[in-house]
C-alpha cells in the first residue's frame, strides 16, 4: 500500500445471540466479500487504482488497521477512542439505514463524515408493505390457519378501495408503499414531523396531531426510525383509540410502539371476538353465535353466554371441529340444557335452551 491510496477498512461482523447479524443466514446476507466489493467496484473504473482496502472481522485487526485508514465500511464497532485508534479516518458508512445501535454520538469528531444506507430498501420496503396490508384485508393469515387445521370456513372480504390508512412516516419507505396503496384507491393520510405534502397523500399532518387520525384507521402503517420524539409513539392510549378492527404494520423499529400492550389487547380481542362488549356473563333471552370458528374463540362465547335463555348458532359441523369441539363440552358441563342440531349432512345449525 502507498500512502497516495485512500484506504478503506471493511469490518464484517460475526453472528451472536442478541446482537446483529442474529444468525449464520444473516451473517452471509449482510458481510462484504472480496467477490462483492469487487464487482461493485468495477462499475466505477476511475475509482479502483485510487484506493486499497482490507476486509476484516470483528477486531482481527481492528487497531493495526485503523491507525492509517481514511474510510470505514461497517455495521457495528467500538466507538471508544476511536479517535485515537484511527487518527485519518474522514469518512464511516453504516451499511444500514439505522445508526441508533452506535449512539451517543459524543464520539463523532466534527470533521468526520458519518452517512447510512437509508432507502436502499425502498422498492421491497414498498412491496412488502403493500403485501402485508392486503393479506390482512383479505384475512390471509386466518384462511392459511384455517386450511391447516382443516377447518374450510367462508371468509369474505372488500376492496382496498377507499379503506383509510394512516402511514406515520413518509421517507422512502412510507413513502414507496403509500404510492402502491394509493393506487389501489385507498384513502391514505400521511403523518410526518412537518406535515409536508406526500404524492398518494389526501392529507397529511404533524407528528403532533396523529390522535386525530387514529380513531378512523382501518390501517395503521408505521414506517418511523428510533428517535426521542418517536420512541413510545404508539402507546397504550393510542393502541386503545384503534377500532378493535384495524391492522398494523410496523416496518420500522419496534421500539415506537408498546407490544407488550398489543400482544395483551389482541389475547383479549381474540378471546372475546364479536363478543368484545361483554365484560361479564349476560342473561339475555336470545343470542345468535356466528363469529369466530376457533375452539378457544367459541369456548369463550359460550362461557360468557351461559345464562341465557335460548343460544342459537351455526357451523356445528365436522368442517369446523373446534366449534364442535367447544359445542359438545358446553352440553357436557351443562346438562340441564336441551340441546338440538339439524341432522342432516349438509345442516349445521344448532340451539341449546333453559326453556323446556
Amino acid at each position: 500500500m502507498t500512502k497516495d491510496k485512500i484506504k478503506i477498512h471493511i469490518r464484517n461482523n460475526h453472528w451472536k445471540k442478541g446482537s446483529l447479524p442474529c444468525d449464520l443466514e444473516g451473517e452471509k446476507n449482510s458481510s462484504v466479500t472480496k467477490d462483492l466489493f469487487e464487482s461493485k467496484l468495477s462499475k466505477y473504473p476511475g475509482i479502483k487504482d485510487k484506493i486499497s482496502y482490507l476486509i476484516d472481522w470483528d477486531d482481527d485487526n481492528w487497531k493495526s488497521s485503523m491507525k492509517d485508514a481514511d474510510i470505514l465500511l461497517a455495521w457495528n464497532f467500538p466507538t471508544k477512542g476511536l479517535s485515537k485508534i484511527a487518527p485519518n479516518l474522514k469518512w464511516i458508512h453504516i451499511i444500514s439505514a439505522g445508526v441508533n445501535h452506535l449512539s451517543p454520538f459524543n464520539w463523532v469528531k466534527k470533521d468526520l463524515v458519518l452517512t447510512n444506507s437509508s432507502g436502499i430498501q425502498a422498492k421491497k420496503a414498498g412491496e412488502f408493505g403493500l403485501m402485508s396490508i392486503l393479506m390482512l384485508q383479505n384475512q390471509m393469515t386466518r384462511i392459511i390457519t384455517n386450511q391447516k387445521q382443516k377447518e374450510y370456513v367462508t371468509l369474505l372480504s372488500n376492496p382496498i378501495e377507499n379503506k383509510k390508512v394512516v402511514v406515520v412516516g413518509t421517507g422512502s419507505l412510507g413513502g414507496s408503499m403509500i404510492k402502491h396503496i394509493s393506487s389501489l384507491g385507498a384513502n391514505v393520510t400521511g403523518v410526518n414531523r412537518r406535515g409536508r405534502n406526500v404524492d398518494g397523500c389526501s392529507k397529511v399532518i404533524k407528528f403532533d396531531k396523529i390522535d386525530k387520525v387514529l380513531p378512523e384507521a382501518d390501517f395503521l402503517y408505521l414506517a418511523v426510525p428510533e428517535t426521542n420524539e418517536t420512541k413510545g409513539m404508539i402507546n397504550k392510549k393510542r393502541l386503545d383509540a384503534l377500532k378493535h378492527t384495524c391492522g398494523i404494520v410496523n416496518i420500522g423499529r419496534a421500539s415506537v410502539m408498546d407490544y407488550e400492550y398489543l400482544r395483551k389487547k389482541l389475547k383479549r380481542v381474540y378471546q372475546c371476538s364479536s363478543l368484545e362488549v361483554l365484560k361479564k356473563d349476560v342473561n339475555w333471552d336470545l343470542a345468535y353465535i356466528d363469529g369466530l370458528h376457533s375452539y378457544e374463540n367459541v369456548r369463550q362465547e359460550l362461557h360468557c353466554l351461559k345464562h341465557v335463555k335460548m343460544l342459537c348458532g351455526d357451523d356445528y359441523h365436522p368442517a369446523h371441529k373446534g366449534c364442535m369441539h367447544a359445542i359438545d363440552e358446553f352440553n357436557q358441563k351443562y346438562p340441564e340444557r336441551t340441546f338440538y342440531h339439524d341432522p342432516f349432512d349438509t345442516g349445521s345449525g344448532f340451539w341449546s335452551s333453559t326453556v323446556e
